[in-house]
């Protein structure tokens, strides 16, 4: 039977990378971590298993310069800075580091890059993509406190439209058929994705939205 630190970790590994776990072999680059902290962040949360190969193989954390950049990364390079709690594991003679990494309550999270500009990322199965603007109105609005009201006017309607009549569209898409500018496009997807009418897609590294199939312009 294996001891207990063994059996938790290897449970984990058995259930591979997904859109709460992943695996780092090594942290080299705390901007890089600031990534997956802000993905889990904007989405439900996870945790990272560092020391662990793509493959689930246990390497063992190298040192405790890759707890530091974990830190950093979570205090410096995330905007604003995230809470994290870190455990380490022995495991077949080596140290596995679990970090978790909690839902944020104030989204977006922002990890700062090399030019220190601030990027948000969001996790959609075991990648970490960046959050499009959509997804920011969606945060936007989320932060308001006093109640949103969606006015349905043509314009909303002239939109809703060409979602039904065209199916899946990107945002760019959206906004050339219906000729309406693409920064009040991405406002009303938002909104309509709030209320229940429209749902994003990941497809091919692209954002997609479509009418949600009970839904009738």
């Amino acid at each position: 039977m294996l001891p207990t630190d063994e059996y938790y970790i290897q449970k984990l590994i058995d259930e591979g990378e997904h859109v709460h776990q992943d695996f780092k072999f090594a942290i080299s680059d705390a901007r890089k971590i600031a990534k997956s902290i802000s993905a889990f962040s904007n989405t439900e949360g996870g945790r990272l298993l560092v020391g662990v190969k793509d493959n689930g193989k246990i390497a063992g954390v190298r040192s405790e310069e890759e707890i530091y950049m974990i830190e950093a990364a979570a205090k410096m390079y995330c905007l604003p800075e995230v809470n994290i709690s870190n455990k380490i594991y022995r495991v077949q003679g080596k140290d596995i580091l679990e970090v978790t990494i909690e839902e944020s309550k104030n989204k977006p999270i922002y990890a700062i890059d090399e030019n220190n500009k601030p990027w948000a990322y969001v996790r959609i199965k075991d990648e970490n993509i960046l959050a499009d603007t959509v997804f920011l109105n969606r945060w936007k609005h989320n932060k308001q406190e006093e109640k949103v009201i969606v006015t349905y006017s043509e314009r909303e309607k002239h939109l809703l439209n060409i979602m039904d009549k065209y199916g899946e569209l990107t945002l760019n898409k959206c906004s050339k058929l219906s000729d309406i500018p693409r920064t009040t496009t991405s406002r009303l997807l938002a909104d309509f994705i709030r209320f229940g009418l429209v749902e994003q897609v990941f497809r091919e590294h692209t954002f997609y939205f479509k009418l949600k199939d009970d839904i009738t312009p």
